[in-house]
């Protein structure tokens, strides 16, 4: 039977979008550069990881990997999937996302529709253990 390994999103930004996801999620950062990888991005001509078409972010334990790569086409309709992200205070975290950079796009009794930088929509829930 097959697992979840990574989730891809495709973006205009990959650098930027790493770092909101990172920052949006616990437990979550931008995987680091190492020297080969360094030396990768530079045979193809990329010279600030600002530039780097795919971006890797990690979780501290378990979870998918995120990886945010370069496309050439904008976003135009609504994502088919997006992640549900759960929180204690949806107000406090829709207020701590959209200082991130989020926007939110809906306000429902149970939970929050925000879009990240990019248009990516998610959804804020009451975490399962929050009354």
């Amino acid at each position: 039977m097959a697992r979840l390994g990574d989730l891809v999103f495709d973006c205009a930004r990959p650098a930027a979008t790493a770092r909101f996801w990172a920052a949006a999620l616990d437990g979550y950062a931008v995987a680091p550069y190492d020297d080969a990888e360094l030396a990768r991005l530079r045979l193809l001509g990329i010279t600030s990881t600002e530039d780097d078409p795919t971006v890797l972010v990690e979780p501290a334990g378990p979870g998918p990997r995120l990886w945010f790569q370069l496309v050439p086409e904008a976003k135009t309709v609504k994502n088919r999937v997006h992640p549900d992200l759960f929180a204690a205070d949806l107000q406090a975290e829709a207020r701590r996302l959209t200082a991130l950079g989020a926007t939110v796009r809906g306000s429902h009794p149970d939970h929050l529709v925000l879009t990240d930088p990019e248009g990516n929509e998610f959804c804020v829930f009451p975490a399962p253990d929050t009354p």
